[in-house]
């Protein structure tokens, strides 16, 4: 039988209005990520090269000397003052604080996180910071979304599409990488897959696409060609990736316990950027390279142009100098350092690995690196992909991502950024599934023969027959010429009887339009009106014209879709009928 009322998913019809905004974010976005990038640019002059200019050119080439190492103090020093007396929330690698604001902040930002996270990002990094512009740009272009859901007073919904449309849009400007983005949005951002969300992030996402061109070089960051894999290829995907995830899990662990460490400190967290600073100092002056963002460096790692020697020593410094200053709190993403040292590790495993181009392995680690410390194997995936367009190495980045993956997920509880927001005393689930009551229906799940009261019985008469010792329901709709008026229970009789000694029932249901629920809505819709409203039952009725009784539901039949969740979840069945299968074996 086809029920024309149900569809592939709930309408809305404030889809298309928050969409074009998510457009015009989109565009904002793209100019957001534009001036950060500038500002680390500027930044990175002013400190390491005493001139006032946003020309590209890496913190490596500073002639400084021992001095370098006062670079990264200042910086972070500054950024703690900037928290401090500004905003708190401009702390940390911007993830983590996007899902916090989803998840418990009613994706609610602040004007000030807006202005003060670029800048802050573009100091710290601009100074030598070890950190990229993808978790500095996810807050900023998120906040642009937030604010302008703000202004317009949309939902908590709404202001969660339109802020994870900015975020996305603004990695998309960054990166390139349009697809990933939304792939992003889905694994760690949204918590829901629905038109509603889905939507406005992608089309964002697409406008950040084409908008990025006018303002940045074109292309992929990273352009890249590796031969097809062979067959050998498939077992080393497995030793990369299962080393890829247990270097993802140490660098989980460790980034945790130097933030414990800085918290036993006996000083305010605004010097902690400071001290972290040192560190960054002390492991520039040593590795130059280690310093900043490092994308010439990664270009250099995915084509093999560094000896080994070379390799080992800027990812032992860069690890231990980004875990020591993300630990301290000052403000930076992840991405970027992730890449650089995952893709140390494949230059590494290139020596060793066989089954096919050596120039694979660090991009393969790099992506797998990425999926197993933040769980969003998909995500990995065709971000190095957007990364380089290298088609030939999809099969090996999924394979070596769902390895570093399944990896973390089986020996760590939570990720890099759910620890985060662990501590604050929160708990994020972030397994999706289809909820029971999305899928069934009042009609499948109500009452049908149901007892009725007349609007024209005597109170009295009505407390005696249906409220007395043989009472078998708390409640009984009313009906007044076929149509409902409302839902009477003792209680409301009999404060009607004390107060009216001659009241009919009808009386006693008063004037107001009854709630109903209808036999076309999701149980969800009416498990929410049910405790909206402080209620255990409603009448089921054909339309709200003619009120027609057609049922009740109550809070007890909302239940009932959970029976097949649990059927599917904890019931196991033994194919039967099979012709080795003997009777007795058969459930």
């Amino acid at each position: 039988m086809t029920h024309p009322h149900r569809g592939d998913f709930a309408l809305n019809a404030r889809l298309l209005r928050i969409t074009a905004m998510a457009a015009v974010i989109g565009a904002l976005s793209t100019a957001a990520a534009y001036v950060l990038l500038d500002l680390i640019r500027f930044f990175n002059n002013l400190f390491f090269f005493q001139t006032f200019s946003i020309a590209d050119r890496s913190p490596a080439d500073n002639t400084l000397g021992a001095w370098v190492i006062v670079v990264p103090v200042i910086g972070g020093l500054i950024v703690g003052v900037m928290a401090r007396y500004g905003s708190d929330k401009i702390r940390g690698h911007g993830i983590p604080e996007a899902i916090e604001a989803i998840l418990f902040g009613k994706s609610k930002m602040s004007p000030k996180v807006a202005l003060l996270k670029p800048i802050s990002s573009g100091i710290v990094i601009g100074s030598g910071g070890p950190f990229g512009a993808e978790g500095p740009i996810i807050m900023t272009g998120g906040a642009i979304g937030s604010l302008i859901a703000q202004y317009f007073h949309l939902t908590s919904a709404e202001r969660k599409a339109l802020l994870v449309a900015g975020a996305t849009a603004g990695m998309t400007a960054v990166f390139g990488t349009p697809v990933a983005a939304v792939l992003l949005a889905v694994e760690l951002l949204l918590f829901e897959l629905r038109p509603r969300s889905l939507l406005p992030v992608a089309v964002a996402c697409a406008v950040a696409g084409f908008c990025r061109p006018l303002l940045m070089a074109p292309g992929p960051l990273f352009p890249l060609q590796t031969a097809v894999p062979g067959p050998l290829a498939m077992m080393s995907c497995v030793i990369a990736g299962l080393l890829c995830g247990a270097l993802a899990a140490a660098l989980s662990a460790s980034l945790y316990k130097v933030e414990d460490l800085f918290g036993k400190l006996p000083l305010h967290w605004m010097w902690w950027p400071a001290i972290g600073g040192v560190a960054v100092g002390i492991g520039g002056y040593l590795e130059p390279r280690a310093l900043g963002v490092g994308y010439d460096v990664i270009g250099d790692l995915l084509h093999n142009h560094l000896a080994i020697g070379v390799v080992l020593a800027l990812l032992a410094v860069k690890a231990v100098i980004w875990v020591i200053a993300l630990g301290s709190g000052t403000s930076g993403g992840v991405l970027a350092p992730l890449l650089m040292m995952g893709a140390g590790v494949g230059v590494a495993l290139s020596r060793v690995l066989p089954g096919n181009d050596p120039m694979l392995w660090p991009m393969v680690c790099m992506a797998a690196t990425l999926a197993g410390v933040m769980r969003a194997p998909l995500t990995a995936t065709i971000f190095a992909f957007g990364l380089t367009n290298d088609s030939n190495a999809l099969l090996p980045l999924i394979a070596t991502s769902a390895v570093a993956y399944g990896f973390t997920v089986l020996t760590m509880r939570r990720s890099i950024l759910t620890e985060k927001i662990a501590r604050r005393g929160y708990h994020i689930y972030r397994e999706y599934g289809i909820d029971p009551l999305e899928r069934h229906f009042v009609e499948e799940v109500m009452t049908r023969e149901v007892r009725t009261l007349d609007a024209g019985m005597p109170v009295d008469e009505a407390i005696a027959t249906y409220f007395g010792s043989g009472q078998l329901h708390r409640a009984f709709p009313v009906l007044r010429d076929g149509a409902l008026i409302g839902m009477v229970d003792r209680t409301a009789l009999a404060s009607h009887s004390a107060r009216v000694p001659a009241a009919t029932v009808g009386d006693a249901c008063g004037d107001a339009e009854p709630l109903v629920a209808l036999a076309a809505e999701s149980c969800r819709t009416v498990a929410t009106r049910l405790a909206r409203h402080r209620l255990e039952r409603l009448p089921v009725v054909k339309d709200t014209e003619s009120l027609t009784l057609v049922g009740i539901v109550a809070r007890s039949d909302l239940i009932k879709p959970s029976l097949v969740h649990f059927d599917d979840e904890e019931k196991r069945e033994r194919m039967r009928g099979m012709p080795w299968q003997s009777q007795s074996e058969q459930p």
